[in-house]
């Protein structure tokens, strides 16, 4: 088995090395920041604050999964959140404590960025179950979306979605093994916050 398995290139996963705390401050500050660049006021409460640490937690946590889901209904912070960590990420990429940045691709997107997307060491999907279903590519068929995913998981890259599709939609309208795959890929952070845009 040792054998075998020094042929096989195993990931390490995605883990930045700061505290959960100290990873918490960054993102609560970057998420402000976020919210302000939209000329918004920053409306703290305990559900964002929550949301906010158990990011921290996923990202400074040595796991299995690679990646994380955030799920809820519209407007309830999630592209924030995503943003927020991009603008994290290349706040500590600039000081040498990670070593990649994380581009946001909007699911729509994906299907004229596949290459790209397969092989980035770090992406975020942003409104997932917004895309069209399938694409033409020289007669073939494709779900670019599943195509990506698939091939981040067998790579181990880490992946971070947001969506407003419910656990069953998103099983509905990707199947059973790319819900299966996402459910043992994934940490889950479900959105409960109604709409900031209001």
């Amino acid at each position: 088995m040792s054998v075998l398995l020094q042929q096989r290139i195993t990931r390490t996963g995605f883990k930045i090395n700061l505290s959960s705390e100290d990873m918490r401050i960054l993102l609560t500050a970057a998420y402000q920041a976020e919210v302000k660049s939209r000329n918004m006021k920053y409306q703290e409460n305990d559900e964002t604050s929550t949301i906010i640490a158990k990011m921290a937690n996923v990202l400074t946590t040595k796991s299995h999964k690679t990646g994380i889901v955030l799920c809820g209904t519209c407007g309830n912070g999630k592209t924030t959140l995503v943003r927020a960590l991009q603008n994290s990420l290349i706040y500590l990429k600039n000081r040498n404590l990670v070593e990649h940045g994380m581009p946001i691709v909007d699911a729509r997107e994906v299907a004229d960025r596949m290459r790209e997307c397969k092989t980035l060491p770090l992406l975020a999907i942003e409104d997932m179950g917004k895309e069209p279903a399938t694409k033409l590519d020289y007669g073939n068929v494709l779900n670019p979306v599943i195509e990506v995913l698939e091939h981040r998981y067998n790579d181990q890259l880490f992946t971070v979605i947001s969506t407003n599709l419910t656990a069953k939609e998103i099983r509905e309208k990707y199947g059973e093994r790319i819900a299966d795959r996402l459910n043992e890929m994934m940490n889950v952070i479900i959105f409960k916050n109604k709409s900031f845009r209001r």
